[in-house]
This record gives C-alpha cells, sequence and structure tokens, in this order.
C-alpha cells in the first residue's frame, strides 16, 4: 500500500513538492487540474536568485572602463519559469525558460552596448532552457492495476537536461545547499550545450532501488582556431555524444518525474545514494601539433555520494546533508577554461603588473584536462520552537582541481550559511569564497574572494 502511494505521489510530481523544498504549507505548488482525478494538469513554478555580492577582483580589472580592486553590485543570477503539462498518466510536455546573469553591465540582448534605453545590461531575451516531451513505456504506477511497477521506462525527445555525468550535473537550481553549483560540473556549459542543455533523447526510469539516465545528443557545433599543443572547442561538424547516469538509493526513493536532483532536503527525507556517470563525444575538440591539425575525443566520468538526513531528536528536525564527488576530465591536451559567474570585468591593456592568467574580474581556472573532487556539508540547526520562524543551515564546501595545463593544484573554499524562512520557497543565503590566482601555471600569489547574499523565491 504505501508503494502505490508513493508511486501515485511521483506520477502526479507532488515528490517534487513538499518533501524535495522543505516547507510544509506548499503541497504541489502551482497546479490546475484539467480532470477531477488531478492525473490530467499544468504545474507552474517560477523562481528569482538576487544576487548582492562584493568581489576582490584580480589584478588589473577595469569595470566599465574604470580601474578597481573591489567591485559591488546587485544582478539576476537567475529568473525563470516551468510549466510541466501532464496530458494523461503516459505523456508529458515540460517547458522551461528564462533568463542569467543579468548585472548593472552585462547580461542584456546580443548587440546591446553603451547607455540609454538598450544599455549593454538590459532587456535580455528570454530563451528555453528546456522543451521536451516524454512518454512512459512502463509508467512507474500501472494504469490499470494503480499498483507500483517495480521496473519503470520513459522515452523523451528534445532540448534537455538528461546529460548524465553526475548528480550535480543535474542538480536542481531551486534547492542549492550551497549559494550555487561549482560550475565546473556542468562541463560543456554554453560552449557545446545551450545552457548545460542539447538536443537528444533519453531514456530514464526505476528498477528498484536503481535509477537510470541514458541519452543520445547532437552537440551545439564549437569553432575555436587550434593553437599549438592545447586543445579547444573545435568540433566541425559535431558528432553525437553519449551521457548516462545510474544510481542506487539505500533508503527513501527520491523522484525522477523531472530531472533536477535535489541539493538538501531540509530534515523532510532520509537519503543516501550512489552513483556513477560519464559523457563521451567523438572529436569534441582539436589542437596543432607541429602545426598539424589533431582531433581529440571529449571523454568525461564521475563517481559520487549524497546523504540527507535527520539526525538526533525527531521533534528538533535536525539534518545532515552531504556531498561528494571525484570528476575525470579528458578534453585532450592542456584543455582548460577559465570563467567567473556574472563576471563584470575586463583586462586593462596598460596595466603593466603581473596577470591573473584566468583573466580579470573574478574568473578563475574553471575547468580542463585533469582531476577535480568536489564536497560540501551542511546542518540544519535543531529548531528553537514547534514552528519557528527560521531555520538555520550552516555549510561549507571545498573544491580540488588537478589540471594537466597548470603545474599546481588548486583549493578553492567556501563557507555560508543558509536562513530559510519558508523552506527553499523563501530564503537568504550569505556566502563568501576564495579562489587561486595563478600568475604562471607553476605559480600561485594568494587568493582573492567574494561576499554573496543571494535573496531567494519560489513557487
Amino acid at each position: 500500500m504505501k508503494k502505490t502511494i508513493f508511486a501515485i505521489a511521483t506520477v502526479l510530481g507532488y515528490a517534487t513538492g513538499v518533501q524535495a523544498q522543505g516547507s510544509s504549507d506548499y503541497g504541489a505548488g502551482m497546479k490546475l487540474n484539467v480532470n477531477p482525478e488531478g492525473t490530467k494538469y499544468v504545474r507552474l513554478i517560477t523562481w528569482s536568485q538576487i544576487w548582492m555580492r562584493s568581489v576582490q577582483n584580480n589584478p588589473g580589472t577595469l569595470v566599465n572602463g574604470v580601474s578597481q580592486n573591489n567591485t559591488f553590485d546587485i544582478g539576476a543570477r537567475r529568473l525563470r519559469m516551468l510549466v510541466q503539462a501532464q496530458m494523461n498518466p503516459r505523456f508529458m510536455v515540460l517547458a522551461h525558460f528564462g533568463i542569467n546573469n543579468q548585472t548593472f553591465l552585462n547580461g542584456g540582448a546580443p548587440g546591446t552596448s553603451g547607455t540609454g534605453g538598450y544599455g549593454q545590461g538590459k532587456k535580455p531575451e528570454l530563451f528555453f532552457h528546456d522543451f521536451w516531451g516524454e512518454y512512459a513505456i512502463i509508467p512507474a504506477l500501472n494504469p490499470d492495476t494503480k499498483k507500483a511497477n517495480p521496473f519503470s521506462m520513459s522515452f523523451g525527445a528534445g532540448l534537455h537536461y538528461y546529460l548524465g555525468l553526475s548528480r550535480m550535473t543535474m542538480h536542481s537550481t531551486l534547492n542549492f545547499m550551497t549559494v550555487d553549483s561549482p560550475v565546473f560540473t556542468w562541463a560543456t556549459i554554453e560552449n557545446s550545450d545551450q545552457f548545460a542543455r542539447m538536443f537528444g533523447v533519453f531514456l530514464k526510469g526505476k528498477a528498484n532501488k536503481f535509477e537510470y539516465r541514458l541519452s543520445l545528443n547532437k552537440p551545439f557545433a564549437t569553432n575555436i582556431t587550434p593553437v599549438e599543443g592545447v586543445a579547444v572547442d573545435n568540433n566541425g561538424v559535431s558528432k553525437t555524444s553519449t551521457a548516462g547516469y545510474l544510481e542506487y538509493q539505500f533508503f527513501d526513493q527520491e523522484s525522477n518525474v523531472l530531472p533536477f536532483k535535489v541539493g538538501s532536503y531540509v530534515g523532510t527525507k532520509r537519503v543516501f545514494n550512489i552513483g556513477a556517470g560519464f559523457y563521451n563525444q567523438p572529436q569534441g575538440t582539436q589542437s596543432l601539433k607541429n602545426g598539424i591539425a589533431q582531433k581529440h575525443n571529449i571523454s568525461l566520468m564521475s563517481v559520487d555520494a549524497f546523504l540527507d538526513m535527520p539526525i538526533g531528536k525527531k521533534e528538533k528536525n535536525t539534518a545532515l546533508t552531504l556531498y561528494s564527488g571525484i570528476y575525470k576530465y579528458n578534453f585532450g591536451p592542456n584543455y582548460i577554461r577559465n570563467a567567473g559567474i556574472m563576471n563584470v570585468g575586463t583586462l586593462d591593456p596598460k596595466f603593466e603588473g603581473q596577470k591573473a592568467l584566468a583573466g580579470a574580474g573574478n574568473a578563475r581556472p574553471l575547468l580542463g584536462t585533469g582531476t577535480m573532487f568536489y564536497t560540501q556539508a551542511g546542518i540544519v540547526l535543531p529548531k528553537s520552537s514547534e514552528k519557528p520562524k527560521v531555520r538555520i543551515q550552516p555549510f561549507g564546501a571545498y573544491t580540488w582541481k588537478k589540471l594537466e595545463a597548470l603545474s599546481k593544484s588548486g583549493n578553492y573554499y567556501d563557507l555560508g550559511t543558509n536562513f530559510y524562512l519558508e523552506g527553499h520557497h523563501s530564503k537568504i543565503t550569505l556566502q563568501y569564497s576564495t579562489r587561486p590566482i595563478y600568475i604562471a601555471k607553476d605559480k600561485i600569489d594568494g587568493s582573492k574572494g567574494e561576499f554573496i547574499i543571494q535573496f531567494q523565491t519560489y513557487l
């Protein structure tokens, strides 16, 4: 009976509502039933993440033509909307659209520049993050007997998020424990994908406690000019990529109605999962060897584990959240990518000091051929009353990167606290992060910091 109830909840999408977000008042969200039974419905989700931050810039940074060692700004990390339509127990359509990374200086529509009504930071264009249709070949709940199936399988096609590799690669942006993703887990982001999505077909489902996701995709074209001894993104007429992720869920079963993995259940579920994934694309990059073009396969893999569990006395609702993953990337020789989230800085051409290899602003070595390790831990503090106004969750994260293009490994630290006003639906996150400053492949000249306050609302 319990399995049947859970399966019904999964089919209707409730498992991604109450339990995932840590709020007893939210329910299934904004949901319009098309039939009296509620098996046909349209569900709407909308959210915003506003960042207020102070950034210690890399050496030689210009911000709108002005030299700045430190920059304060307020901007939109994400402004999104998602529509999920369940036409019948077997058929679903999902559309997800919005904008990202709009600052006072950049993030505007393509081609905008200067000041006035269409300044370079203004009027960004909405675009689709996801748009796919999905058919349940073997539904989680048998539509005839109303009993849970031990094995389920769904097929989908479109612009999708089932790109395998790791839990963090398919993470929801609604319920991070830290202020954001470490980003390197979206290994092809905005190069051969569209904001971590690709056009493709996918299979997903469960086999008892195993969950599986497989996809075949057409990567977007890349054409960076090859250079000597360093692989760059140039896939020509791109060859199809394959991706997958297999996970074993020891305790509570997580919903797979949508692809988005939860970062913290805020004490409402008992979850321990281990998983492994991959992403492969033949001839995804190129380099030159003695002036002759060499093509290289992109081969990525990871192993990770996730624990989210109430601890101590039940009435205190204390909870521990842990995630760790090791990532092995091969993009070809000496491949490296530098980037910074919502970076407003450019390099001063007149700067005569020691420049950072990563560039200006808050840029850092993001990812590349090599090995990376990421771990995070947080604890939801005990309740101070039966219905506390705020739940507090201190957390920390650490990233280690050993990249082929850099002789010295890099250490990255994050420390912060979540203040849950209404679970993930209304929360404030404070985080301080540090990044190493490479001035040569074998030399690090200290570190720079970034303090972020995030205001998140979600309905």
